[in-house]
């Protein structure tokens, strides 16, 4: 019987081949390059302490003897888990998740059709996430506000047996200079002004880190002959990674608005007490800084809605009014508030509470509000171009920020609950109703995602006996092993689960959104806390109201305790990595266009990293590169081939194994990963190969429709199910991991890079022998040619035109 050729196995030629490079990018778990490269002894060729490329130490100088590497490439490994992992005070950025989850919202939006202009409705979408995300900033201080300023200045400072029992409040006893609750407002409210301080400084550093860094100009892809913007995946963009004037703008307004924030719960106060007490001189002072905070208010929503992002082009412009006069103004008015609430008032004492309930129960009818008018954008969007692969219908993003003001009230509830139950029982402190409604909400939550857990584990389980009947029959000549049938089963119905996160996310949005809303009902009719509504009703639901307000605070303080430990653990345990860097590598993945005070994107700079690496090697040798990717680094690979000039972009193959770009990025975010913009990367890219296997709950096929052009699997995993002469000993289910391993790896690894340096392919012919299309052309190792690109530069600071408001929403 004749051999029969591997469809990417080249035509043999006698002409000597060009150099090639194999260029590694590793997955969520990092990864030392000396694993990746298989040899100790690596040498950093460039990049610096957080992100570089390494080669072999004996592959050093290859470019210079091209002539050695014969039938073999040169292999290079990108290392950029220091990106996303360090030392353990990192994991302080989980106590930011609700900004993390609400940005995410912005990218899980729906699809438009393929060639259509941005509708409005793209526009109208984006508008709604920056405002919602802008109402957890308020949330966020609101909440600081709170514990600062109503329960320790307000209730407890004013209280005797609060202050007489801490030492350390002596000075603000009633009667003290201190005493006075205008003054101990004051004072208290540099603790949420200092948090707002280091939300900015800790996002105008990463600013300046990630979104600051220059990308490449002359290579702009996204261009037509007249210079105007052309129509193309997003990914493809040349401002794509590039968000250095909309993180300004949105620092800016959300600095802004938490220093409004607390200039207004000290003002309001204190221009009551003024009103009531008829000091016509301080009244007039307490309306003119009330009126300014409006004003300021205003602004700030003129900046967050004004404009989205600009991904057509880098734009390098600053809006020097918003991010310099905003927040400095801001600043300003607070320092005004507070001068006016230290004003002598003699004879003025603390007591009830601050009007915080109806200010947190707005924000919290805002929230609903914003989120049924997304829902609603979204599914106008869906119906635009429906694709029965995306996330509940077009409703993922509406679903995923739900859940981020979730976490958000839960988070503020749990928080002054906890700080309140600290004071004691002698201190008189307690927190707005609506929060402890918050926190009580959590259990019920629980309960049912315990419930929806225990059916998803009763269907599974009968998969798992299906499955495990016919496994043994997938290896010819294998004895049936019932525990080895079940281990295997037990793997591919595990990873299978993935595909239902969707209905888990379905159920906990709108179970969330329902109780949310009973919530909000319940404080504002009873007024009184869970456990005391419902005094005087049937015992069992006074003793369930009053069980999950308990644990509900509990809860929730449990849950801050678990982030940091298990935050500081992840980021220092490799292996703790591997089981909570999949959502937070997916999280961080996107860049910050709805909140400012997100964690920040590290692919912004891991994707220019991997474009100019590939963009100069290629000008520099003329030589051919397959980029392969694992997990999250074939998500960087693809993003990174997408921002390759057309004439790079064919002479680049790309290989990639556990992959989420179509199981998980294409089903969430639909607009930049899913049917369309992957079919599109499969054309434009030379050649490209995926394997996935069953058993892994991460990876899967990636380009719907193109079958074994491009998808190869499920690969047998394991490799053998009993003992063999070709595996003696008994060979593990890998799943996600170890795809190296595989004797399919280095099957279609090896028949890309020979691809690469074959001859020329055929008009039809998508995998082109030597990655070059018709008519390209030749290039001579060295010199670049062929590439028809200039050596790549550093873009500068210029005048840019001007553009719509959110032509990106």
């Amino acid at each position: 019987m004749p051999d029969i050729p591997h469809p990417l196995a080249p035509e043999r030629r006698s002409s000597p081949r060009p150099l090639a490079l194999e260029l590694r990018v590793h997955g969520v778990h990092g990864a030392a390059p000396e694993k990746l490269l298989d040899d100790p002894r690596t040498v950093r060729v460039t990049g610096d302490a957080t992100a570089a490329v390494f080669r072999r130490t004996a592959d050093a100088e290859a470019e210079a003897h091209p002539e050695r590497y014969a039938g073999r490439p040169v292999v290079e490994a990108y290392c950029w888990s220091r990106l996303t992992s360090g030392n353990g005070s990192r994991a302080l950025w989980l106590l930011l998740l609700p900004f993390m989850v609400v940005n995410l919202a912005h990218w899980a939006r729906p699809a438009v059709p393929d060639g259509a202009p941005q509708p409005r409705a793209v526009r109208t979408y984006g508008l709604l996430v920056r405002i919602i995300a802008l109402s957890l900033t308020l949330l966020l201080i609101a909440a600081a506000c709170e514990v600062a300023l109503d329960l320790l200045a307000w209730q407890c400072a004013g209280s005797h047996p609060c202050t007489r029992s801490r030492w350390w409040l002596h000075f603000a006893e009633p009667g003290r200079w201190w005493g006075q609750p205008g003054r101990r407002l004051a004072l208290a409210a540099l603790v949420p002004a200092a948090l707002t301080g280091l939300l900015w400084f800790l996002s105008n550093r990463t600013w300046s880190a990630y979104e600051s860094q220059t990308p490449p100009a002359g290579h702009e892809n996204g261009t037509g002959a007249s210079g105007a913007p052309a129509l193309g995946p997003a990914l493809g963009r040349p401002g794509f990674w590039y968000g250095r004037r909309i993180v300004a703008r949105l620092r800016a307004a959300h600095t802004a608005a938490g220093l409004l924030t607390v200039a207004a719960a000290v003002a309001v106060p204190v221009a009551r007490r003024d009103a009531a007490a008829g000091a016509a001189v301080l009244e007039s002072v307490g309306w003119a800084l009330e009126a300014l905070l409006v004003a300021g208010a205003a602004a700030v929503a003129w900046v967050v809605c004004r404009r989205g992002r600009t991904e057509a082009r880098a734009d390098h412009r600053l809006d020097r009014a918003a991010t310099t006069l905003l927040p400095g103004a801001a600043l300003a008015l607070l320092g005004a508030v507070l001068v006016y609430a230290c004003w002598s008032r003699p004879g003025w004492t603390s007591s009830g509470r601050l009007p915080g309930d109806f200010a947190f129960g707005l924000l919290m009818l805002g929230q609903g509000c914003c989120i049924v008018a997304l829902a609603a954008v979204a599914r106008s969007l869906y119906r635009r171009a429906p694709d029965p692969a995306t996330a509940l219908r077009g409703l993922g993003g509406p679903a995923v920020a739900v859940l981020a003001c979730a976490l958000g009230g839960v988070m503020s509830g749990g928080v002054a609950g906890r700080f309140a139950d600290w004071l004691g029982e002698e201190a008189p402190a307690e927190p707005p109703v609506l929060l402890s409604w918050q926190a009580a909400v959590l259990p019920p939550v629980l309960l049912a995602l315990a419930c929806l857990a225990g059916l998803h584990a009763a269907g599974a389980a009968r998969t798992r006996r299906r499955i495990a009947a016919g496994v043994a029959a997938e290896y010819p000549g294998s004895v049936p092993d019932r525990d080895r049938s079940r281990r295997i089963a037990g793997a591919r119905t595990a990873a299978a689960l993935t595909d239902s996160a969707p209905r888990f996310a379905a159920a906990l949005s709108g179970i969330t959104l329902l109780l949310g809303a009973g919530a909000l009902a319940g404080a504002w009719l009873t007024g009184e806390v869970p456990g005391e509504a419902a005094r005087g009703a049937h015992p069992l639901l006074e003793a369930a109201a009053r069980a999950a307000q308990d644990a509900g605070s509990w809860l929730v303080g449990l849950g801050f305790l678990l982030f940091v430990t298990w935050g500081r653990r992840a980021y220092r345990d490799p292996a703790a990595r591997r089981t909570v860097g999949v959502l937070w590598d997916v999280g961080t993945f996107w860049p910050r266009a709805a909140h400012p005070f997100a964690p920040p994107c590290y692919a912004e700079r891991a994707v220019p990293d991997l474009t100019w690496r590939m963009t100069a090697w290629t000008g520099r040798t003329g030589g051919r590169l397959v980029i392969s990717g694992h997990s999250q680094g074939s998500v960087l690979a693809a993003a990174a081939v997408w921002q390759l000039p057309p004439h790079v972009r064919h002479r680049v193959a790309l290989l990639t194994y556990g992959s989420p770009l179509r199981r998980l990025y294409g089903r969430w975010f639909p607009a930049y990963f899913g049917s369309g913009p992957l079919l599109s990367l499969h054309r434009d890219v030379d050649c490209w190969r995926n394997l996935w296997r069953a058993t892994d709950p991460i990876g899967g096929p990636v380009v719907p429709g193109a079958g074994p052009a491009v998808d190869r699997g499920p690969l047998p995993d394991p490799v053998a199910y009993g003992r063999t002469a070709e595996q003696p000993l008994p060979a593990p289910v890998l799943g996600h991991f170890e795809y190296q391993d595989d004797p399919a790896f280095a099957a279609e690894r090896d028949a890309l890079l020979a691809r690469l340096s074959g001859p020329r392919p055929l008009p039809d012919d998508h995998c082109g022998a030597d990655g070059a299309r018709p008519g390209a052309a030749p290039a001579a190792p060295g010199t670049g040619a062929g590439t028809g690109l200039p050596a790549p530069r550093l873009s500068r600071e210029r005048a840019e035109p001007g553009d719509p408001p959110g032509t990106a929403g």
